[in-house]
């Protein structure tokens, strides 16, 4: 009897950083390369290392936590926004070329969720947050539960959401119909 390798079904892709709400003029290097790091790459990479393993097995489901920032500019700095916009290409990328081997590709944008991510989201240049407030304004009081978030995951993960692929599911308590 041959042994069963590795089986994985189903990948969150979750990590992210914001940037400070800095502003391109005032992006450092250093930054850039942190935020594509860990909202980007490793995204990428994790989905990458997981293909393999999912087409052997026919099929299975990822799923990436982008942001209401990836339908906006404002809402944080460049390389948060240009971060999340970009997991969109990817997620879709996804969905189009390994969906005919059963493999979904979706992402969950959340809006404000009660996390540790504010660590990262303090305001370091005035004038950007500024403006940054006139995107915010229209942002329902209140953020989310990490579980509301995680709900929203496990549902394009399941069997009930087998013809769901290349999706954008809003969970940002009706942020983005302001």
């Amino acid at each position: 009897m041959q042994a069963a390798g590795p089986r994985v079904d189903v990948l969150a892709n979750v990590a992210g950083i914001m940037d400070h709400y800095i502003p391109l003029g005032e992006l450092d290097d250093d930054t850039w390369d942190r935020v594509m790091d860990v909202n980007l790459t490793g995204a990428m990479r994790l989905s990458r290392a997981v293909l393999p393993l999912m087409q052997h097995n026919d099929g299975g489901a990822i799923v990436t936590v982008a942001s209401e920032a990836s339908l906006h500019a404002g809402i944080a700095g460049t390389a948060y926004a240009t971060s999340k916009h970009a997991l969109i290409g990817l997620v879709r990328s996804v969905a189009f070329y390994y969906g005919p081997d059963g493999i979904r590709s979706n992402a969950v944008l959340p809006g404000a969720v009660e996390t540790n991510i504010g660590r990262t989201a303090t305001p370091e240049v005035p004038w950007a947050m500024e403006r940054a407030k006139v995107a915010l304004a229209s942002m329902p009081p209140g953020a989310a539960q990490p579980d509301q978030i995680a709900a929203a995951i496990s549902w394009l993960a399941c069997d009930e959401a087998s013809d769901v692929n290349g999706a954008l599911l809003t969970a940002d308590g009706g942020w983005c119909a302001a």
